[in-house]
């Protein structure tokens, strides 16, 4: 009972914080008040608080967005092929490192299996909220974030049958939870010289049935200059009974033509293009996840979601996209961490 009336009265003092635009110290407030005692309109208020909270532009001291330089040491094996590591192991070293020579790093345990079968069944329940409350869910687990700018993107989010991270705010809480507690967040801001935000619009909630296949393509495509890290995250095994990603393993520092190569659509790399970049030498890997793995890559990665022949089982995954403040693309609208 003691600890349910600090609870209120911490939820009670974030409250007031946000009354103030202090958005900040509403954030925090609010997220050790929620620690305590789970309260779904706290955490519908937390994930507007922290867009407001969001303060970027340009004049950060980070001098530009080329990110990863070629300095950065490779520390992966010798030779082609998606380096991997165990999560114990990363460092911003690490991870900058492979994806500057190698396009991508393949995180082994990044959660625990438990921890990913929770948010798996919490995609489950986001899923079925949005069926019965289109509108919004009282218990949290789904309630449309609406900010200006934002239609174009949840139509076509809705074409691919997913949901955005942060129209959970139950998900978007346990999420930031678990990356704060794994060292995910400050993790980033060490490979990108920046505490990052996450971008609303591209950080989403995947239930993948069998037999969806994607297009090649490049993020950086219609993202421009930015530093980025994205963190994919497979909550169920994927690669072999469900489909998983096809990616190539090599560093491309240079967005690649799109719509021509027979290209499905013009933000897409053709097919076509691929055999040429196979024909020189370049290697496409299929990697297989186990539930809490994760693979990090930046805007240039290209990749895809993957044909994979006798898939029979849906792939839960989550994809957390984050940018430097600095030069966030602000058509994707941010969300402080």
């Amino acid at each position: 009972m003691a600890q349910e009336v600090l609870a209120a009265g911490d939820a009670a003092e974030a409250w007031k914080a946000a009354k103030r635009r202090n958005w900040r110290e509403a954030v925090r407030i609010g997220t050790e008040a929620n620690r305590r005692r789970r309260d779904p309109t706290l955490e519908m208020a937390l994930a507007r608080w922290r867009c407001l909270a969001f303060s970027g532009g340009r004049g950060s001291e980070r001098p530009d967005a080329a990110f990863p330089a070629p300095a950065f040491p490779d520390l992966g094996p010798p030779g082609d092929g998606v380096p991997e590591c165990q999560a114990g192991d990363l460092t911003p070293e690490r991870v900058a490192g492979a994806i500057a020579h190698k396009g991508s790093l393949l995180v082994r345990g990044l959660l625990s299996p438990e921890e990913a079968e929770q948010l798996r069944q919490g995609i489950d329940h986001a899923y079925a909220a949005r069926e019965a409350h289109p509108e919004g869910d009282p218990e949290g687990w789904y309630c449309p974030l609406r900010m200006p700018g934002d239609e174009g993107s949840r139509s076509f989010i809705g074409e691919t049958d997913s949901i955005l991270t942060a129209d959970s705010p139950r998900l978007l809480f346990e999420l930031i939870e678990r990356f704060t507690a794994r060292g995910v967040i400050d993790l980033a801001a060490g490979v990108l010289g920046e505490r990052p935000a996450l971008s609303i619009l591209k950080s989403t909630l995947r239930r993948t049935r069998p037999g969806r296949g994607g297009g090649w393509h490049q993020d950086g495509a219609f993202l421009g200059d930015v530093g980025a890290l994205n963190v994919w995250l497979a909550l169920t095994p994927c690669g072999r009974d469900a489909v998983g990603l096809d990616v190539v393993s090599r560093r491309i520092p240079y967005v690649v033509q799109t719509g021509t190569h027979g290209a499905p659509l013009d933000w897409m790399v053709g097919d076509g293009m691929l055999d040429v970049f196979e024909a020189g030498g370049v290697r496409i890997e299929s990697p297989e996840f186990a539930a809490g793995d994760a693979l990090l890559f930046d805007h240039l990665m290209l990749h895809r979601t993957a044909l994979t022949p006798g898939a029979t089982a849906t792939r839960y995954a989550i994809e957390t996209w984050m940018f430097t403040p600095s030069v966030f693309p602000m058509e994707q609208l941010p969300l402080a961490l």
